[in-house]
């Protein structure tokens, strides 16, 4: 059976698209008069280039860039457009310091791609192939013009018509649109973080300098008046939604269905007038208010499914790296290490009720269930259930250091297909680092990882990685 499509959402910080990449194609007028047309001839290839990569974003070209005042330009009107990233391709070779300060002064994330027309040298090569070939050493001279700026890139080598070169491409264009959704992020924090859970403490602004997310503090008051504003319409509606893509359970009365779902479309009008892709509660700030009835659980496993970064206990670190997780690589899901189960060599990962179930094994059904829940001393929360989808996956934590010093730790592995736990009323699943349980966790707990991470399907840690490098966020791997 296949996992549901869950409702589109009206806010348009968690709209999915492919990134917006400008291609910055370098030559010198030098070569006008030994070679009439060059020009024009090179510009061509940038074009056949951008064609080639169109599945993997959408391409701004700009005309072939032969001083500095055209690099400038052309720059300025990338990030004027708003694209993610600047893809600079070497259409011959060209002086780097024509490029350099168009480069390192803008706030875009670079990739260099080390590429020619030709993948290889034929005995019918004459100048005219060798000089339109030479973007190698352009190549170089900009990658030690950057170096030396202290500037961060990527670096990409390969024939441009190759699939493996696209998926590089492919790679580095996710993380850029990761870093600019990053930067416009707000984080919408319902209440207050949990008292004494320190890994989940982070200076905001230090947040905000280092990788632009900002905490947004929303009242459960104005969660418990949005909520008495909406149309029973629109309640009807969601209900009509989860009866016809999840299994409910019988017991669900139309009180708590009710409740739940004027719960999760509140938190999401607040979350859409607000500009928010991403959230946290804390039951102990939703059950202190004194006017909820429960624990909006089933609201953030439909949210994350809808896009929305989520995170439990007003943990806003964990929030946004669930929130870059569903850019870079599809469908991040909250979780955390419940125990480890050394007979497997697994971990289980469950939270208290909330998880993505775009992540939900595809032979069994998603289920909203009626569910007690001691935790907040408020009445029972309708929670939706699932067990993880077996095959690879990736754990990610974002670690603050201190001031602007973040770290990510992230481990590889796979969910095992492992017996059901008839008793476990939460999302759950065995996860199994490559490592070995025990080698991960003391790598991770050395590293400072967090209790709360991004899951997504998949072996992810070089996509990670590429987002760490052009932020300056430090990588671990466990």
């Amino acid at each position: 059976m296949p996992v549901p499509t869950p409702p589109v959402s009206e806010n348009p910080a968690v709209r999915t698209r492919l990134p917006r990449i400008g291609l910055l194609g370098v030559m010198q007028p030098l070569y006008d008069a030994m070679i009439p047309g060059i020009t024009e001839h090179q510009a061509a290839y940038a074009e056949r280039v951008a064609a080639e990569l169109s599945g993997v974003a959408e391409w701004t070209v700009s005309r072939p860039v032969r001083g500095r005042q055209d690099a400038e330009r052309a720059m300025r009107d990338f990030e004027t457009e708003g694209l993610d990233g600047v893809l600079v391709v070497m259409l011959t070779y060209g002086p780097s310091l024509r490029v350099t300060r168009a480069l390192t002064e803008s706030r875009l994330p670079v990739a260099l791609a080390n590429i020619q027309p030709d993948p290889a040298v034929t005995a019918e090569w004459d100048m005219d192939d060798m000089t339109y070939n030479q973007g190698i050493h352009g190549a170089q001279d900009t990658a030690n013009a950057l170096v030396r700026a202290g500037t961060r890139f990527e670096v990409i080598t390969g024939e441009w018509q190759d699939p493996h070169f696209a998926e590089q491409v492919d790679r580095w264009a996710r993380a850029a649109r990761t870093i600019s959704s990053l930067r416009r992020l707000r984080v919408g924090v319902f209440g207050y973080p949990m008292n004494g859970m320190g890994d989940a403490r982070v200076d905001e602004t230090a947040l905000l300098r280092a990788l632009g997310p900002e905490v947004h503090v929303i009242a459960p008051g104005a969660l418990h008046r949005t909520m008495a504003g909406l149309p029973d319409q629109r309640v009807q509606e969601l209900m009509a939604w989860e009866d016809g893509n999840l299994e409910v359970d019988g017991r669900l009365s139309k009180e708590e269905r009710e409740d739940h779902a004027r719960m999760q479309l509140g938190i999401e009008r607040l979350l859409e007038d607000s500009g928010c892709g991403a959230y946290s509660t804390h039951f102990d700030a939703i059950a202190e208010d004194g006017r909820f009835a429960r624990l909006p659980m089933a609201a953030a496993s439909t949210l994350m499914a809808q896009g929305y970064g989520f995170a439990g206990e007003g943990d806003v670190l964990a929030a946004s790296v669930v929130y870059a997780g569903h850019q870079l690589a599809g469908d991040g899901h909250f979780t955390e290490m419940y125990a480890m189960d050394f007979p497997s060599d697994s971990i289980l990962m469950s939270h208290m009720g909330e998880g993505n179930w775009r992540l939900a094994r595809e032979d069994e059904p998603v289920r909203l269930i009626k569910r007690p829940l001691g935790i907040g001393g408020l009445d029972d929360p309708p929670t939706i259930l699932f067990r993880y989808r077996t095959g690879a996956a990736t754990l990610a934590s974002l670690v603050a250091l201190g001031g602007e010093r973040f770290r990510l730790v992230v481990a590889e592995g796979e969910v095992l297909d492992a017996p059901e736990l008839p008793a476990l009323e939460m999302p759950y699943g065995q996860f199994r680092p490559s490592s070995g349980v025990r080698g991960c966790m003391d790598a991770w707990l050395r590293a400072g990882g967090t209790h709360h991470m991004v899951m997504n399907t998949g072996h992810r840690a070089r996509d990670w990685r590429v987002l760490c490098e052009l932020t300056g966020v430090e990588y671990v791997r466990v």
